[in-house]
């Protein structure tokens, strides 16, 4: 039983390249919408022009300018967040109910598996990373940007146990545009990346490390 679920249980990673997000959110709204139990899970690898996109609870009022910086409101939980060139951005579009080669998933579980594949991402290059509670995604643990973010998630999770949306983890950014919102609804977050953390890498060994790590513990006995 479990070999005929194992097409389904690993996802296939999928590489979009630089992509707008509007094109990119209705390709997965309308993936999720196709999907039948014989679909396989997919990681959707891609890096955005720069776009604040809002969750479904967000207050647009935590956009403080967006300089033409588009705007996108969204069906993902959480408040407002930026993505732009420089950023890993992952999509997980995945069937909780199929997710994993012994159960299913839950989603707080989902969640937890998520962010420990970006700690680990980070660990990777001696970066220490840390959840706080309340405030989905990770968090400098030490030094000079203790407490700044570095990574984001928003997800959806539909009645029927499919997600869509992601995590983003920043790498080599201008981390300007941060500072014209309140990210994730937090007044004065300071937000970082891996460069300004010591660490300079090609974006695509960074998206390659996440998926890798993200596929592992989603896949894990």
């Amino acid at each position: 039983m479990q070999a005929a679920l194992a097409p389904n249980v690993t996802p296939r990673i999928i590489h979009r390249g630089i992509e707008p997000y509007q094109l990119t959110f209705d390709a997965m709204r309308a993936f999720t919408d196709a999907r039948d139990e014989h679909t396989q899970n997919e990681f959707w690898i891609v890096e955005h022009p720069p776009v604040y996109t809002l969750g479904l609870g967000a207050d647009q009022s935590h956009v403080l300018a967006a300089h033409d910086i588009p705007v996108v409101q969204t069906d993902r939980g959480g408040e407002v967040t930026y993505h732009g060139p420089g950023q890993v951005v992952i999509y997980l579009l995945i069937d909780l109910r199929r997710s994993h080669p012994k159960a299913r998933l839950f989603a707080r579980e989902f969640v937890n598996k998520i962010e420990q594949a970006v700690i680990n991402t980070l660990a990777a290059y001696n970066l220490a990373g840390e959840r706080k509670e309340g405030a989905p995604g990770i968090y400098v643990s030490d030094g000079q940007w203790q407490g700044a973010k570095v990574a984001a998630l928003g997800l959806k999770v539909r009645g029927n146990g499919c997600t869509y949306h992601g995590v983003s983890l920043n790498v080599d950014m201008d981390l300007t545009p941060f500072s014209w919102i309140n990210p994730c609804g937090y007044a004065g977050l300071a937000t970082v990346d891996m460069k300004t953390l010591g660490v300079t890498l090609p974006l695509s060994q960074v998206q390659n490390a996440l998926a890798q790590n993200l596929q592992d513990l989603l896949t894990a006995p």
